[in-house]
């Protein structure tokens, strides 16, 4: 914060709220951690050893259209984590993964932000939800897909004493952001969503779908071309 605070940049904080409820770490954030220690190559292989799984050329395709600033190896290695398997699957398999390197309960108490943190920054109106787990939501059920979106609200309302009202869905594809996940979002109170489409927002069609850049995109970052 002292930073932002410093240049004077405003600034929105998405979170999931099940870390804080359940006390566990993210699947999502398991994969970080090991990719930080793992290379991409070695990962894929411990995976694709653990679960049987198939890429083929429209994925490989795929995989490097929506990963455009990861190489071949890690883009494939992301697509089949968050569109190849299901959520369960992809929860047990790195969780093997994981507990082979990393002490939960340590990554637990050192990454996340504290219920103090949060409140400071619901007050300042910079925190916004990014669902309870991490789950790309127009994948799953509508009571799942409600429930997610609902439950993170509400954790998150209660902790801080604020109202939360942003929402960046996981993943942010359109696969994750079909229109029974912005309709969800409006019903239970959120006023705007943002997606990973690249792109400008002109006349808020859809204020719980908006595009977004990316922030290598813009000026300042690593892929930026003048």
């Amino acid at each position: 914060m002292p930073i932002v605070d410093e240049l004077e940049i405003p600034a929105v904080f998405f979170v999931n709220s099940s870390n804080l409820s359940e006390k566990k770490v993210s699947t999502v954030h398991k994969i970080h951690l090991l990719r930080s220690i793992l290379s991409s190559d070695e990962f894929c292989k411990q995976l694709f050893t653990s679960n049987a799984v198939e890429v083929s050329v429209l994925d490989s395709n795929r995989a490097k259209n929506i990963y455009q600033y990861d190489d071949e190896k890690s883009a494939i290695l992301k697509y089949v984590l968050n569109f190849k398997m299901n959520y369960k699957a992809q929860e047990s398999v790195i969780n093997k993964i994981f507990v082979q390197y990393f002490e939960e309960d340590d990554v637990l108490e050192n990454l996340y932000m504290s219920k103090e943190s949060l409140t400071a920054l619901a007050h300042r109106g910079f925190l916004g939800s990014h669902s309870h787990h991490h789950y790309p939501l127009g994948l799953l059920p509508l009571e799942t897909i409600k429930f997610e979106i609902q439950s993170s609200k509400t954790i998150l309302e209660e902790i801080t004493n604020t109202k939360i009202e942003l929402i960046a869905y996981p993943f942010g594809t359109k696969e994750a952001c079909t229109a029974d996940v912005a309709e969800i979002a409006k019903n239970e109170g959120f006023k705007f969503g943002f997606t990973t489409t690249r792109g400008n927002n002109l006349g808020l069609e859809n204020p719980l779908l908006l595009n977004r850049f990316d922030c290598n995109d813009m000026l300042g970052g690593k892929h930026y071309k003048e």
